[in-house]
């Protein structure tokens, strides 16, 4: 087995705290829906809208940070493995099948996630933003010139992007955990080091 340096600080830093603050809005979230009651409606909005803000503030640096060290083309998609993916994900990773990806310090997604990236931060990223803050300012909307827009659509449309958002979470956590071990993945987003098998001389 070979160690490298895959994941640099800022990058763990962004991925703990973006994990942290997606939790706490889903929480809140399915809270102001009435799913069940944990810390109170007007305390759960609180914590949902503050946490929302704290996001947007670490994702506008984070895309700072990419465009400036070059990173954003860890996410550019790629077709080549993309269905050599798909098949290890369903049923490869229960056979012992060797991963078709070998991860590097220049590509450190495979084809799967780099798709999945871009669905998320192109499509379900986007339109949480766009709708919460429509819901959080909906008394501005008059001002704005958006009184025709429906308050119920707005929330469903939020809603709906929220469950997709754990939806993407849910399948991020489930390959997090198909590394060459159970925890491989997860140490090396702690550590920075990955363990990846040495390439075989020809």
């Amino acid at each position: 087995m070979q160690r490298i340096y895959i994941f640099k600080r800022f990058e763990r830093f962004w991925h703990w705290s973006q994990a942290l603050l997606i939790a706490l809005m889903a929480l809140t979230g399915f809270e102001i829906h009435g799913t069940y009651q944990l810390l109170g409606f007007e305390d759960a909005v609180t914590v949902h809208a503050t946490s929302a803000w704290v996001l947007i503030g670490l994702w506008v640096f984070a895309i700072f940070w990419h465009l400036t060290t070059g990173e954003w083309r860890q996410y550019i998609p790629t077709t080549e493995k993309l269905l050599a993916m798909v098949r290890y994900y369903v049923t490869g990773i229960f056979t012992n099948a060797p991963h078709p990806f070998r991860i590097t310090g220049l590509s450190k997604h495979n084809p799967l996630q780099r798709l999945a990236y871009l669905v998320f931060k192109l499509v379900i990223a986007p339109t949480l933003w766009i709708t919460g803050l429509l819901y959080l300012y909906y008394n501005a909307w008059e001002a704005w010139g958006l009184g025709g827009l429906d308050l119920k659509t707005v929330a469903l449309i939020h809603t709906g992007a929220a469950l997709l958002m754990v939806v993407f979470f849910v399948g991020h956590v489930y390959m997090a955990f198909s590394g060459q071990s159970p925890l491989a993945h997860l140490k090396a987003m702690i550590t920075g080091w990955e363990e990846v098998e040495e390439e075989k001389e020809a």
